[in-house]
């Protein structure tokens, strides 16, 4: 379970991190997706940033990439649903900056775990009139074939990941569900905090 989850983090940040010529116009979704995984998965072989030295150097990169195709924006609207529309702009502001970091902190060390492992590219489906698109891709480890699925919207003729599949449970679905169950008990506010102190330790480590 704990290398599924690993490569599930993994492959949620490997697939936005190409830069946004991986999504120029006429492309389709499932070219973005490969070009954004080669383009990662290039970045973990070169043996420049490899060293310990140069492993801030090499999240950086990871992190300009990540940058450039999450729509963070588009995840934070569905993650707090009814909630969003509650918040000022400023609120809106707010939890959209707590939640890309916390998101990209969370997971971009875990992508360090790569082995070599192989991707395969399965099928693509549009949805929407050609605006959204699913594309299911294969992680091949030693030990288990994990299925991920991603889920892109169509903006400026650049393919963004508003959400990831993994064996059938939605990130988007996920965060939801917690978030909602969070302002239940506590508050918005209690939930920015829990936010806050996450993100906190995360930078810790």
């Amino acid at each position: 379970m704990k290398l599924r989850i690993v490569f599930a983090a993994m492959f949620m940040i490997v697939m936005s991190m190409s830069s946004l010529s991986a999504g120029t116009p006429g492309s389709s979704a499932l070219e973005a997706i490969r070009t954004t995984v080669e383009a990662v998965l290039d970045v973990m072989k070169n043996q420049e940033l490899s060293p310990p030295g140069k492993k801030e150097e090499r999240r950086q990169v990871i992190s300009t990439l990540i940058r450039q195709r999450f729509d963070f924006e588009e995840m934070a609207k569905r993650s707090l649903a009814q909630h969003w529309q509650g918040r000022s702009p400023e609120e809106q502001k707010e939890f959209v900056s707590i939640f890309s970091d916390l998101l990209e902190s969370s997971y971009v060390g875990k992508i360090e775990a790569y082995t070599d492992e192989k991707v395969t590219y399965d099928k693509e489906v549009l949805k929407g009139g050609g605006k959204y698109a699913f594309v299911s891709t294969t992680v091949i480890t030693k030990e288990v074939d994990i299925p991920i699925e991603y889920k892109l919207i169509s903006r400026s003729s650049t393919w963004l990941v508003y959400d990831v599949v993994i064996e059938g449970v939605s990130f988007i679905s996920t965060y939801r569900s917690q978030y909602g169950s969070i302002i239940a008990k506590d508050s918005y506010s209690g939930l920015i905090q829990s936010m806050k102190k996450k993100l906190d330790e995360v930078n810790a480590l």
